[in-house]
């Protein structure tokens, strides 16, 4: 064996959304610095960076209802020191303040040596694999992310015009069913405000038939929803076949190029089940249909592993084909309450003037920590997990439950720790629950989750 990589070993750790506003280098707690070492001891580590990196004169803010999250360059060589080598830019952070904060977030990975992939000058740019050599093998980072705005999303380069730089996309539909009597409600109302005639109009302007669908018997839209005539009430969700296709199609051309293929999948939608019943995003347990197929679809062309994140709180575990799929790892780092500026927007959603200070923004926003992310625990714990190939097969697949300060004051929390305890405790009986769903059981080895692999 001349090179180690052909063992097909290799230790991978995965981690969620990082969203730093301050330092991580510097601190002496010993279930910090185990947490680092772990990083560290791996072969490759990932995260989604749920930010923009960026000086203060770079880039203007986008509106937003959510945090504007921006992170200042230095905080890259910190991410180095945890170990972190690959890095996801597909999200719907990575524009929060602009095209030019976009392009100045990938100029900073750039000078910082960080491979990064899912955002780009133009799309051929964001749909691209990033390659990171490691003494295990070559390893490649596709990245998609489900959740932006149409504008955000990288556009095609043409002969006689450049593209627009922007994230990957992975777009869907989401379709409502309903029975024939709210159908019927549905097409009055539509008929009642002038809709059906509005949409007369438009396909008689510059609109495509995908843009301003035919008028049909078994379905209305109202302002950009479509329903369907259906037995009874239902929701399912489709991803767009166009951006299926273009992912699928880099994940087998990393396939070709790399010993080991991450695909990086940020989504904020959740599956239908709970959408009667759950009164916070927390009762929401499971990924949207869409989600779900297209992970196995990742693996199925050639995915060793998918990483998930997007909702900031944790989602189950499946095995696929033998390769794991990781529906939310929740949150790394979470430090979108440290921000140190805000746009005007920001401030004017809640009636505060140009004297407002940033902490007015978000004792307002969040009603003094009452509501929002700092109200519930399950945002502030979460998990990283090391996955272990041998001879290319999944042979370990650990979670390590990690506690980032619930009920903390801002300077404090967003830091992660190995988590113990009952906090551990919490953390992995949620992880066992939301993956015994997929057909996936999870033993507890001490504060560690142990993932069961079928033979």
């Amino acid at each position: 064996m001349a090179y180690r990589s052909e063992s097909g070993d290799i230790r991978m750790l995965l981690a969620g959304d990082v969203m730093p506003s301050r330092r991580l280098s510097g601190f002496d707690e010993p279930d910090y610095l185990a947490l680092v070492e772990q990083v560290r001891g791996a072969d490759v580590a990932f995260a989604n960076l749920e930010t923009t990196v960026r000086e203060r004169h770079e880039g203007t803010p986008n509106f937003t209802l959510g945090t504007p999250m921006t992170t200042p360059p230095r905080l890259l060589e910190d991410l180095k020191w945890m170990g972190f080598g690959l890095l996801s830019c597909a999200n719907n952070h990575a524009t929060d303040y602009g095209v030019s904060g976009l392009l100045a977030n990938l100029a900073h990975l750039g000078r910082a040596g960080i491979a990064c992939a899912g955002a780009g000058a133009n799309l051929a740019e964001a749909r691209a694999p990033a390659y990171l050599d490691t003494p295990a093998g070559r390893v490649a980072l596709v990245a998609a992310t489900a959740f932006f705005r149409p504008w955000n999303r990288a556009s095609d380069q043409r002969p006689d015009a450049p593209g627009r730089p922007g994230v990957n996309p992975l777009a869907f539909a989401t379709r409502f069913g309903v029975d024939d009597e709210a159908l019927r409600a549905l097409r009055r109302v539509s008929d009642g405000l002038g809709l059906t005639q509005e949409r007369m109009r438009h396909r008689a302007q510059f609109y495509s038939p995908s843009e301003i669908a035919p008028e049909s018997a078994d379905s209305v839209e109202i302002l950009g929803t479509q329903f369907r005539r259906a037995e009874g009430f239902s929701v399912s969700t489709a991803v767009n076949r166009a951006d299926a296709e273009a992912n699928l199609r880099w994940i087998r051309e990393a396939r070709r190029q790399a010993d080991w293929v991450i695909f990086s999948f940020h989504s904020h939608e959740f599956g239908s089940a709970g959408r009667l019943s759950a009164k916070t995003d927390v009762e929401m347990e499971e990924p949207a249909q869409f989600v779900t197929e297209f992970a196995r679809a990742a693996i199925d062309a050639g995915a060793d592993v998918v990483a998930g994140h997007g909702p900031h709180l944790t989602l189950g575990v499946e095995i696929h084909r033998g390769k794991p799929i990781l529906y939310s790892l929740g949150n790394f780092v979470f430090q979108n309450d440290t921000v140190d500026v805000f746009p005007s927007e920001a401030y004017g959603r809640f009636g505060l003037g140009h004297g407002a200070t940033p902490a007015d923004f978000l004792d307002e926003r969040t009603g003094n920590d009452t509501r929002g992310f700092p109200a519930a625990a399950e945002f502030w714990q979460s998990f990283s997990a090391s996955c272990e190939f041998r001879r290319r097969a999944l042979t370990e697949l650990r979670l390590h439950p990690l506690d980032l300060g619930f009920g903390r004051s801002r300077s404090q929390r967003g830091r992660p720790l190995l988590a113990r305890g009952e906090v551990a405790a919490a953390i992995l009986r949620r992880v066992q629950h939301l993956s015994a769903r997929h057909g996936v059981q999870i033993s507890i080895d001490g504060t560690t989750g142990v993932v069961e692999i079928p033979g």
